[in-house]
């Protein structure tokens, strides 16, 4: 489509409305001068069909992919039409997230076209992705957020001389790759994390981590001075529950062998004496018979009165088993592998006395059980810091790319050459 012509002195946006300052050879335009903007518009729903022999149907952010749309839907009447080389944006609900158009699409309500009239499609959707936050400060809308033709036509790009476009692009995927990579790595330690817990734990289990060629296997029932289900519904209600009380710990409240108390599930002093059989002591063992199979953690004097949930239950074991390395074997693969083959319920898993009594689990004698659990600690710090530290570089990874997008928009990548002409001279050669 050919530009529509534009008065030279309305081309540019004028100093005091311009967001921020750049290099002397670049300009600030309106997005309305700088491309074509094609609003969707959806088609009825009567023309919608899985036929996808008829045009693919782009709605908004479900139909569409990183790079390219993933459309699932087709119209057989088309509206408003995407070309292959436009960019597709969301203007509704989900604002911004940029992507290529490789041919022709319908383009419904939740998103529109960018045609460029100059420039690289590459350029304009890491324009996008720095300036998305305009979109989201100037959309309308209560129940979902709106982006209108006028906030897109009025829109101010940063707009430098061709040459330096193809720079900024090259410079900016460049970079982007190296830390995509990084990522890929960092991705892999966060995802493996479970996998080399699940290595150590068995480690434990056979006793290799003690360098044992094996180690005797005894039903837990073998080691158990009693196991106590968790109170039954009927004797808690919605109004015993109070602000700052003693915490009831339910299965949803035990991760990695550790406890974190919900502030709203907490009894009086007065309702957990009512029900002192279920308080848990240091030393006991806590763990879910509900949902997710192997829940389970050590009681230590931090958690010392504290009340067993419903979904819970108490393993109080004899003298000279310690509840560190219990709680560990009871969360390794193995036992949560045999917990879920014998649990009972179809609608949700249910783990009964008799089941948690037959558990197999290793016999160590008491110093063995503790230089296990001395050894285990320090491995499972060492990966739980890996992993830390990993998940802290995919976060730094995002903040990194978002600020490499936002000084590439202000000339500061070190790509500019400031003997480049004045990229205002190529606009006003297209009027």
């Amino acid at each position: 489509m050919a530009k529509k012509k534009v008065a030279s002195e309305s081309l540019f946006v004028p100093v005091e409305e311009q967001p921020y300052p750049i290099p002397k050879n670049w300009c600030w335009v309106r997005l309305k001068d700088v491309s074509e903007i094609i609003m969707g518009q959806s088609p009825i729903g009567s023309d919608t069909t899985d036929d996808s022999s008829y045009m693919p149907l782009i709605g908004g952010a479900a139909d569409m992919g990183e790079i390219y749309p993933l459309a699932t839907r087709y119209t057989k009447a088309p509206t408003k039409i995407s070309k292959n080389g436009d960019l597709i944006l969301c203007i509704r609900a989900t604002l911004g997230k940029p992507i290529f158009s490789d041919g022709e699409y319908c383009l419904g309500r939740g998103v529109s076209a960018i045609r460029p009239y100059i420039g690289t499609k590459e350029f304009y959707r890491y324009i996008f992705l720095t300036f998305e936050q305009y979109l989201y400060d100037n959309a309308t809308g209560t129940t979902f957020a709106q982006v209108s033709s006028k906030t897109l036509q009025k829109m101010s790009v940063p707009f430098p001389p061709l040459p330096e476009q193809h720079r900024i692009v090259s410079r900016i995927e460049s970079l982007f790759t190296k830390l995509d990579e990084a990522k890929e790595k960092a991705q892999a330690v966060v995802d493996g994390f479970e996998l080399r817990k699940s290595a150590i734990l068995h480690k434990a289990f056979t006793g290799e981590l003690l360098g044992l060629s094996g180690s005797k296997t005894i039903p837990l029932e073998a080691i158990v001075g009693t196991i106590r289900i968790g109170p039954f519904g009927s004797v808690l209600h919605k109004e015993d529950y109070i602000a700052g009380g003693i915490p009831v710990i339910n299965p949803k409240h035990i991760t990695n062998q550790q406890i974190a108390p919900e502030g709203k599930v907490t009894i009086s002093e007065e309702k957990a004496l009512e029900l002192a059989a279920y308080r848990l002591k240091t030393g006991d063992i806590i763990m879910g018979r509900r949902g997710e199979m192997g829940r389970s953690a050590p009681i230590t004097e931090k958690e010392n009165g504290w009340l067993c949930g419903t979904g819970s239950l108490i393993i109080r074991l004899q003298e000279g088993y310690i509840a560190a390395f219990y709680s560990q074997i009871i969360a390794s693969h193995s036992s949560v592998q045999y917990l879920e083959e014998n649990c009972v319920g179809s609608t949700m898993k249910n783990l009964n006395e008799k089941v948690i009594k037959s558990l197999p689990v290793p016999s160590y004698t008491k110093e063995q059980q503790e230089a296990i659990v001395a050894i285990l600690n320090s491995l499972l710090e060492k990966e739980q810091q890996a992993k830390s530290a990993a998940e802290a570089v995919l976060t730094q990874i995002d903040s990194m790319k978002k600020a490499i997008l936002v000084r590439a928009f202000r000339g500061e990548l070190g790509t500019n050459d400031p003997s480049e002409e004045w990229a205002g001279e190529l606009l006003k050669a297209m009027l």
